[in-house]
């Protein structure tokens, strides 16, 4: 019996032709497909708009609307807004997007010209005072350990802002040996290892409660909430402000609330407007951080401690993960040496202390 050679027959060889007809039209249609795919500068239109917007955001903050204090609330949060630039970049890597890629760009230089320079470490090892403000918090539940923490930074000058009648005698105890000199104004005092002279309050126009609805009802401070006085160093007098202005806060039907503080800060900047001391230094929660354009009078005429010889950005509340600095060292006719936070207390802010000298 012969055998049929079906390779040869061609019987089962008839499907060669057919296999091989398939994978040309395989491969015909998946160069069609790659041929027909957007180029790298065509993909991620998404993309390249959000990092336009991102860095138009950050570039124009100063013109966006202050209408229920949107403008605020955006230069409050400015220096987190750059935290969308590396999202954004992980993004255009996976689309391959070299648009995407060369937009972002832009937010990255416009940040990196804002805020790169509090990256770097600008303190200098000496001074000739120190200086700490902190918002006690006038529902601090051990205020005679935060006097302890406070008495412990080996500041020259404390400044404190939210001090109730109940607490302050626990401030004046817990302060005494290392602050021979104090006074309080209101909801503000001033401690100093120096003497001090011409003490007096400042108006702040604050006819608004200082706790704000986060506060326990049965607190009550009075509304005072700033003073001056004149610290005899060996170098000179010394003028030192001490504020505290309104709270800022999200009300339904209002947004970002900062009416209060807006008003405290104008009487603020005439307050150091009309100071006649060369050299002075506002200490204080100012409930906002320097950028924002509420205090353009007052950065007009002061500089920041922390943006002058700081390390990092120095956010100051919330104490357990601080996300702003909102408690400030502004100086005049000194120069900052060194900034810095220190460690957390009994507060909901964390102490902010700068080094000065002359």
């Amino acid at each position: 019996m012969t055998q049929v050679d079906t390779a040869e027959t061609g019987q089962g060889g008839a499907d060669r032709p057919d296999t091989r007809a398939g994978t040309w039209r395989t491969g015909i249609r998946r160069a069609i497909r790659i041929s027909s795919r957007p180029g790298p500068w065509k993909r991620g239109p998404v993309l390249a708009a959000l990092a336009l917007l991102l860095g138009l955001l950050i570039l124009l903050h100063a013109k966006v609307t202050d209408r229920a204090g949107l403008g605020s609330l955006v230069e409050t949060f400015l220096p987190w807004f750059g935290l969308f630039i590396p999202v954004l970049l992980v993004a255009a890597l996976w689309r391959r997007s070299a648009t995407a890629v060369v937009t972002l760009l832009l937010p990255a230089v416009v940040w990196l010209n804002l805020f790169g320079g509090l990256l770097s470490d600008k303190s200098h090892p000496n001074s000739d005072l120190t200086l700490v403000s902190h918002n006690v918090d006038a529902d601090n539940p051990d205020p005679a350990g935060t006097a302890r923490d406070l008495a412990a930074s080996g500041a020259d000058v404390l400044a404190l802002e939210e001090v109730t009648p109940q607490a302050k005698p626990l401030y004046e105890k817990g302060l005494a040996k290392a602050y021979p000199y104090h006074t309080v104004q209101g909801t503000v005092g001033l401690w100093s290892k120096l003497p001090l002279s011409d003490t007096r309050p400042v108006d702040i126009k604050q006819d608004v409660g200082p706790l704000g609805d986060s506060k326990p009802a049965d607190v009550k401070l009075a509304y005072n909430r700033a003073l001056r006085a004149t610290v005899a160093t060996d170098r000179g007098p010394l003028a030192v402000y001490v504020a505290h202005l309104g709270s800022v806060r999200v009300l339904p039907g209002k947004g970002f609330w900062t009416e209060s503080r807006n008003r405290g800060a104008k009487a603020l900047a005439e307050a150091v407007a009309a100071e006649r001391n060369e050299r002075m230094v506002l200490l204080g929660d100012l409930n906002g951080t320097i950028g924002d354009r509420a205090f353009d009078d007052i950065t007009s005429q002061l500089h920041s401690a922390q943006e002058a010889a700081g390390d990092g950005f120095g956010f100051s509340w919330p104490a357990n993960f601080p996300v702003a600095r909102i408690d400030q060292i502004l100086v005049r006719g000194v120069e900052p040496e060194k900034s810095w936070v220190l460690p957390a207390t009994g507060s909901d802010h964390r102490p902010v202390a700068a080094g000065i000298s002359w």
